[in-house]
């Protein structure tokens, strides 16, 4: 591919918007090989991002905030880039620029996007008033702390509703309850009761967890059923009140929390780029991480729509598209050919169940246990670190 802008500018701008799990990976590169003339720019509305595997830990306890976090700023500085402390809130294609709520546009030569999928919570009357997404997850962690000293000081019960029993859904349900009930454990003393926790877990599929095998979802039921949880299958949550939803088939389930977790859509802004979406809003993208419709812009993670392959939105795929990513970027910089990126078609799974215990899904393989969950901590740990060990950045204070 040739590079018009490179016969007449020095300087070429690479930019970044959202700090996923694909741009983290293409930022430490960067810093770790440094190609010269490139100004890179990262665009986040976070100073530290979240890493999405060890989110449940996090919320039950097992690890702090900073476990689970990549601090953003110490990141770029490492990779040489500018990080603009900003929400994008459009593309102009025609200027190559890419348009913030509060500053001024930032020009591009090649720009990326990784800021994950948006819930569509607008889609179901009452949901956006009445619930809480899991995503953006800076937002769920201030209301999820709220909770927590909520059900802390409350003396009576407390009911929660999770709507989405993906894997997402059900790991959450699971690391919230397991956090709750150790809290009022430890309040004992003060006349609380841990089963005063009451969890309803919705889904409009026909069973919990429908992308994995048979055993993975029988091994789940097994532990909500232990655990006390209300299973609604096949329900279709069509409003949202305050403290209560309602079903297509009538059913009405009351809760003090809704938590949403359903599946997420592309950013409502991309629709006004002119870029080829898919039916969920997604950039389209060909096996180069390329849009559709523009080979200047790249996508990766939940915000792309891979044509030909239909991959579930999971962490893994954007940790993966890190590699082909970078040297596509610098690839499309230098006017050299681009390289494919090929999916697995098989991806490995580790689902918490809230204490440490985890549940492996693979395929039609599933097996389960304490050393899956030290199996899934030391290679989330190992890729965390992979951020926080950074040459020549002091450590964060």
């Amino acid at each position: 591919m040739t590079t018009a802008a490179a016969a007449t500018r020095d300087v070429l701008d690479i930019v970044l918007v959202g700090g996923g799990h694909s741009h983290v990976g293409v930022l430490r590169s960067f810093g770790l090989q440094p190609l010269a003339n490139v100004r890179l720019t990262l665009i986040s509305t976070d100073t530290h991002a979240a890493y999405s595997g060890m989110l449940p830990g996090y919320v039950a306890g097992h690890y702090s905030h900073g476990d689970v976090h990549i601090d953003l700023q110490r990141l770029a500085r490492f990779a040489g880039a500018t990080l603009c402390h900003d929400e994008v809130i459009g593309i102009d294609r025609q200027a190559k620029t890419v348009l913030c709520r509060n500053g001024a546009p930032i020009r591009y030569d090649f720009l990326s996007l990784n800021m994950g999928a948006t819930p569509q919570v607008t889609r179901v009357p009452g949901a956006l008033e009445h619930s809480l997404p899991v995503k953006p997850i800076a937002h769920f962690n201030q209301r999820w702390l709220a909770l927590l000293e909520r059900v802390r000081s409350h003396a009576g019960s407390t009911t929660i509703a999770v709507v989405g029993a993906g894997a997402g859904g059900v790991e959450l349900l699971l690391a919230m309850q397991y956090r709750l009930k150790h809290e009022l454990r430890e309040l004992q003393l003060l006349g609380r009761n841990a089963d005063a926790l009451r969890f309803h877990l919705v889904t409009q599929s026909a069973d919990i967890l429908p992308t994995h095998n048979p055993g993975v979802r029988r091994r789940f039921r097994a532990v909500l059923a232990e655990r006390g949880v209300q299973v609604h299958a096949g329900t279709d949550v069509c409003e949202v009140q305050a403290g209560r939803l309602h079903a297509a088939s009538g059913v009405v389930i009351d809760a003090d929390e809704i938590i949403w977790v359903t599946q997420a859509g592309g950013t409502p802004w991309l629709a006004a780029t002119g870029l080829a979406l898919d039916d969920g809003g997604f950039v389209k993208i060909n096996a180069h991480l390329q849009s559709l419709t523009d080979a200047r812009i790249f996508a990766a993670g939940d915000v792309a729509a891979m044509v030909g392959h239909r991959l579930e939105k999971a962490g893994v795929f954007a940790v993966r598209q890190a590699r082909p990513l970078t040297d596509n970027l610098r690839a499309s910089v230098l006017g050299q050919a681009l390289v494919s990126y090929r999916p697995q078609r098989k991806w490995l799974a580790l689902i918490s169940t809230g204490n440490r215990y985890a549940v492996a899904s693979r395929g039609s393989i599933g097996f389960a246990g304490g050393w899956v969950w030290r199996w899934k901590d030391w290679i989330d740990r190992r890729f965390m670190r992979r951020f926080s060990d950074l040459p020549g950045i002091p450590p964060e204070s």
